[in-house]
């Protein structure tokens, strides 16, 4: 595939946020931009009011001849899962995927205030894989060296390695964090633990980004069972003494795997 055609066929969010953080990046690389006034520091942000570093420090890398190849793994990262969220997961759905970007991205600046992250990609893709890992979590997925193992466990394999190669891992922690959270309140609370709906896509989002075909029942709680009804073989999964619910997540993909 032709560069022209390859660009153009990357869906609609994925493409802006990838060109975003390539444009910002490069710019702030070969010295268009300062990278310094571009970072989330709690200072210039909530006392100077210079709102936007929350979300240029999610665009802006600071790329440097010692962080070039991160920098690629996390646009390879960027690129792969983004799209298999926003054309399987989300298939028709751009409001709910676009409300999933939002409520990562001010999860990550909060706690980017907290904890003294000034960049904010390292979070943000690690909080999209790892959605795609817990709705993906029994698909076989290779990594580095050969390795196999389910997706639900990539999100730790890269904050172990990333920690026991350069010492860090805070970031991807946070995207860990992240990430669960919003699996918990959209997925795994109202659906598989039967409890209320406590976050949903606001309806300017669907006005905005309408859906593009009907889906019944997603981010619903489930049905109760009667007490009495046996469970459907293979429907149902016991984690500490509790039944719930399995759900379908839709088809996955190996990590690598050409789409």
């Amino acid at each position: 595939m032709e560069l022209p055609e390859w660009f153009t066929s990357i869906p609609y969010f994925t493409k802006r946020w990838l060109s975003l953080t390539a444009i910002l990046t490069l710019a702030g690389r070969f010295g268009v931009l300062n990278p310094f006034n571009f970072m989330l520091f709690y200072e210039p942000f909530i006392k100077k009011f210079e709102i936007w570093r929350a979300l240029t420090a999610l665009l802006m890398y600071p790329l440097s001849p010692g962080n070039g190849f991160h920098f690629l793994v996390n646009c390879y990262f960027l690129y792969s899962y983004s799209i298999r969220l926003e054309t399987d997961s989300f298939s028709g759905r751009p409001a709910d995927y676009f409300f999933l970007l939002i409520f990562n991205w001010i999860c990550c600046v909060i706690i980017g205030l907290l904890a003294n992250i000034p960049v904010l990609m390292d979070p943000m893709v690690l909080s999209i894989l790892y959605v795609w890992c817990q709705l993906n979590k029994d698909v076989i997925v290779s990594f580095w060296f050969g390795t196999r193992f389910k997706a639900m466990y990539l999100p730790w394999v890269l904050f172990g390695f990333n920690l026991i190669i350069s010492g860090g891992g805070l970031q991807e922690l946070v995207g860990i964090i992240v990430g669960h959270i919003y699996f918990f309140l959209m997925f795994k609370y109202p659906q598989e633990m039967g409890g209320p709906q406590l976050i949903q896509t606001p309806q300017i989002f669907y006005n905005f980004f309408p859906n593009q075909r009907t889906v019944h029942g997603f981010g619903q709680p489930p049905t109760r069972a009667a007490p009495t009804a046996a469970p459907a073989a293979g429907n149902q999964q016991r984690e500490g003494g509790l039944n719930f619910r399995r759900h379908d997540w839709g088809r996955g993909y190996v990590l690598g795997q050409q789409q």
